[in-house]
């Protein structure tokens, strides 16, 4: 295995387990390392630190083990293995009422690049590193191995999550089997999920607990859900007994997964709801009516720190447009998504937006996403949903 040495005291961020690599630490590397090629990372000294996937930009190294490590099926098989067991003993795993989770939450489950979404009978793959990609068909067999019985097909979704500038021709398709029928229950709900045309891997499952709570909030309450996507947000309003629902959403194929989704829960309850297919920002910079509760998830306003700044603006004017509109008393769920805005600097947005809107607010509820997204304590970087539950006087 070719070697990568690093800059002296540039090993601190590793001795502290944090599981990236910056370019900027490196001294010198080895001839022929290729983007993802497997590299140990060694000291001055060469004394070797960690094993990981190389890769071109600021993020040299992502970290697969803080030691010298051989990368072969039984490594691919214990990370699975130890994953499955968390979300195991998170009564995840054969709950009836629930049956779409995170197996895999990149570094959180030590395999940084690699995210894995379980559908009832489906695992889809999503790699966000070239080493990830190159090495899907050993995950594939890892998974097929430690959740024999449990899978009928095994889909990879990688197509728009790898590097822009990799060097790769990548389709998305089936690594192994065929397609279950992508029907998931959640708390109890059904939905229909679609990892080939969907978002991510088909269903933001990090919702989950969140959603539950919004239906403790919704009884008599006109609701209003932006950025509707698969309705989720809007279905457990509806079961929180919201009188009335509007899902406000762009696209045609997400509006008719929202109609379909109704249909599976609630057919007999569809004068509550109304789909709005609409621009969300510029819905919200019009709208008249008031609603008592809101939920604002928009997508990712920042994906590169270099649109930092544009992003805690995009948060803070919608924000501003939903609490001077909120009717009085209204409650607001409002999120950020986008892993470079730490949850200071959201609260921040949140808080220009109220001062702005001269209301009288109160935080009820801080969120983030649910246990099986564990964060590694090493790498605060993976929580990257944020959310507030607000109240507007």
């Amino acid at each position: 295995m070719k070697r990568i040495v690093l800059k002296s005291g540039k090993q601190r961020p590793l001795l502290r387990r944090h599981p990236w690599i910056f370019s900027g630490a490196i001294k010198k590397r080895d001839p022929g390392i290729a983007e993802g090629d497997l590299v140990q990372v060694v000291d001055n000294q060469g004394r070797v630190l960690a094993t990981g996937h190389f890769q071109i930009g600021s993020i040299a190294v992502r970290v697969l083990a803080f030691e010298a490590c051989v990368v072969d099926g039984e490594f691919w098989r214990k990370r699975i293995r130890q994953a499955w067991a968390l979300r195991q003993n998170l009564g995840l795993v054969d709950n009836p009422e629930t049956t779409v989770f995170r197996l895999v939450n990149a570094e959180g489950d030590q395999l940084p690049g690699l995210i894995v979404d379980y559908y009832h009978d489906t695992a889809v793959i999503q790699a966000h590193s070239v080493g990830m990609h190159r090495a899907r068909h050993a995950i594939a067999a890892a998974l097929q191995d430690v959740l024999t019985g449990r899978l009928t097909g095994i889909y990879d979704k990688s197509s728009a999550s790898l590097p822009a500038k990799a060097p790769l021709e990548s389709s998305d398709g089936w690594l192994w089997g065929e397609s279950g029928t992508g029907l998931v229950r959640e708390n109890g709900l059904q939905f229909q999920v679609d990892w080939a045309a969907g978002q991510k891997t088909g269903y933001y499952v990090d919702q989950r607990e969140n959603r539950r709570l919004l239906a403790d909030y919704a009884r008599g309450r006109r609701v209003l859900n932006m950025f509707g996507y698969t309705g989720g947000f809007s279905l457990y309003a509806l079961r929180g007994e919201a009188r009335h629902v509007d899902t406000v959403e762009s696209s045609a194929r997400a509006m008719a997964l929202i109609q379909r989704n109704m249909e599976l829960n609630f057919s007999r309850s569809a004068e509550r709801h109304r789909g709005i297919q609409a621009d969300g920002f510029q819905f919200l910079k019009e709208m008249q009516g008031r609603y008592d509760l809101m939920v604002l998830d928009p997508p990712a306003f920042a994906k590169h720190q270099r649109a930092l700044a544009n992003a805690l603006t995009g948060y803070t004017r919608i924000n501003t447009q939903a609490l001077a509109k909120i009717a009085p008393g209204g409650v607001l769920f409002t999120f950020s998504c986008s892993q470079v805005v730490a949850r200071e600097a959201f609260r921040q947005a949140v808080f220009t937006a109220a001062a702005r809107s001269g209301r009288a607010v109160r935080i009820l509820h801080q969120l983030s996403q649910p246990a099986d997204h564990p964060v590694s304590i090493y790498h605060p970087e993976g929580e990257y949903l944020k959310g507030l539950v607000l109240q507007v006087e």
